[in-house]
């Protein structure tokens, strides 16, 4: 066993020595291709750097000539807008040489006149002085002569100058005593015989220079239907359209045998206008029921808020008016639905103040003044159904709160005597508001006595608790009355209706019945979204 590990040791031996070089070999070869293979890449990344940077050197080289280049444009636009603002201030300055040459010239030529002038004036002053010289020898010479005159005159009268004087002042006294006496006579004669006849001149100038219409107000408005059968549509599936019209409005429409028209009735002029373009709105778009029939109310009342500040402008310019207070035009817009024994107020007011213009200007009063205080002489009979006290202190005080002289203000407190007159304006306003009021047609007792019961029936509804609205419809034959339905029961409306009824019974006077109807609604309404 021993023999044959000895005889096979130096083989293995061998083997292994071989192996062990050819390793060593394969590792050198490994390395040398290793190294063979690093210096071509090394070789290939060195060309690629090269060709980089030889690129990069391109592109620097041409960057840097547009740069070149734009930098030689920059300049010279540069210098070409330097030249051109350059350009521009010299013939500035240019202009400016000239306008200050022109100035220098006209002040030599001033200066030239002035001089001259001057030289004139000295001459006239040595010439003035002269001429005093010559007047003051003269007056002296008169002075002498005058005593000498009045010495002889004394003696020859045997008066003294004081006695003489006494006895002419007491002649030319008496005689002008007597021609004072004589004038005054015929002056007053005059006065009796051509007054009257001017007065009379003047307003009848006042009177043919206003003319205004005659006044003819309504208390029905009529509005044409395209057709019949749209008067169906508008009394509505068992007369809830018409319903629905009268309560939003509160006039009182009449559907009768007249063809292609419904009457509208109520007293209340700013009602039947809303329900007239209501009604007409409502033919026009055909969509005739409660909800869209609300809409269109309230709609209207927008417009006639319109109307009623256009009036006032209106009435400012026919006037010749323009500085009053906005709140205070529409104020004034309102008379246009005002009316005072079957007079406009609007009109009315207009009218007074281009009399009261008339009539300053011929009495030498001040126009301004007396125009305004025509217009809103009557101003409170906007108000005087919301507010309580005569139309004369609402006007005075609404005036006064928006800044009203205070001579305006006066013409207004005492155009119906109420105070004593302390300006001649305010005496124009009172006679230009008799002459407006007293003119043929200007007024009709018996339509506002009519206008007033109405108008007492509203409020005596109205007075209870839990009235919403009120409207007096029929010619006050009827009051309509709508309540709150939260506020008021069903058992408790039929107790208003009496109490308003028996109210009615004690405090007014009126022919025939008046029918008190109080309507109880409940209404919900939900979205659906």
């Amino acid at each position: 066993m021993n023999g044959l590990i000895l005889a096979v040791s130096p083989a293995l031996v061998s083997g292994l020595v071989a192996g062990i070089i050819c390793l060593i070999v394969g590792i050198a070869g490994g390395l040398l291709g290793y190294k063979i293979y690093s210096s071509k890449k090394i070789q290939k990344n060195k060309s690629n750097a090269i060709k980089i940077i030889e690129d990069a050197y391109a592109e620097a080289k041409t960057i840097k000539k547009e740069a070149i280049i734009e930098s030689k444009e920059q300049s010279q636009k540069l210098k070409d807008d330097v030249e051109r603002e350059v350009k521009e201030r010299r013939a500035e300055v240019v202009k400016l040489e000239e306008r200050l040459n022109q100035r220098e010239e006209y002040i030599e030529k001033k200066e030239l006149a002035v001089d001259k002038r001057s030289e004139q004036l000295e001459g006239e002053k040595q010439e003035l002085a002269a001429a005093k010289e010559n007047v003051e020898k003269i007056k002296a010479e008169q002075e002498e002569l005058k005593g000498k005159i009045i010495e002889e005159l004394e003696k020859t009268a045997k008066l003294s100058r004081q006695e003489a004087k006494d006895m002419l002042v007491a002649n030319m006294k008496n005689d002008a005593q007597k021609e004072a006496a004589v004038i005054v006579k015929k002056i007053e004669d005059d006065a009796k015989e051509n007054g009257e006849n001017k007065a009379r001149w003047i307003i009848g100038q006042a009177l043919q220079r206003c003319a205004t219409e005659t006044t003819s107000e309504m208390t029905v408005s009529v509005v044409s239907l395209p057709n019949d059968e749209m008067k169906g549509r508008i009394i509505g599936r068992e007369g809830r359209n018409i319903r629905a019209i009268e309560a939003a409005t509160g006039v009182e429409l009449i559907v009768d045998d007249t063809p292609e028209s419904i009457t509208i009735s109520g007293f209340d002029p700013i009602r039947r206008e809303v329900a007239r373009l209501s009604l007409e709105k409502l033919i026009a778009d055909g969509r005739i029921h409660p909800t869209r029939i609300e809409e269109i109310v309230e709609k209207m009342q927008r417009e006639v808020d319109k109307m009623i500040k256009q009036a006032g402008d209106e009435a400012c310019n026919e006037t010749g008016i323009y500085n009053l207070n906005p709140e205070i035009v529409k104020v004034l817009g309102r008379l246009k639905f005002r009316t005072s024994y079957g007079q406009n107020v609007l009109k009315h007011s207009i009218e007074t103040s281009i009399i009261a213009g008339l009539l300053a200007s011929e009495l030498g009063a001040n126009v301004r003044v007396a125009k305004r205080g025509g217009l809103l002489h009557d101003i409170g009979k906007a108000l005087d159904h919301e507010i309580e006290g005569t139309h004369v202190q609402i006007g005075v005080d609404l005036c006064r709160k928006y800044g009203e002289s205070e001579e305006v203000i006066h013409c207004i407190e005492a155009h119906h005597f109420d105070v004593e007159f302390k300006t001649i304006e305010a005496v124009i306003v009172q006679v230009a508001d008799a002459i407006s009021s007293s003119r043929p047609g200007a007024r009709r007792d018996s339509f506002e006595n009519y206008i007033k019961r109405l108008q007492q029936l509203e409020d005596i509804a109205k007075g209870f608790k839990g009235v919403e609205k009120a409207y007096a419809v029929q010619a006050g034959r009827e009051v309509r009355i709508i309540v709150k339905p939260d506020q008021i029961s069903d058992s408790e409306a039929m107790f208003l209706a009496k109490d308003i009824a028996s109210k009615i019974e004690n405090e007014m006077q009126y022919p025939g019945q008046i029918k008190v109807n109080v309507i109880r609604e409940s209404r919900f309404v939900e979205t659906a979204k």
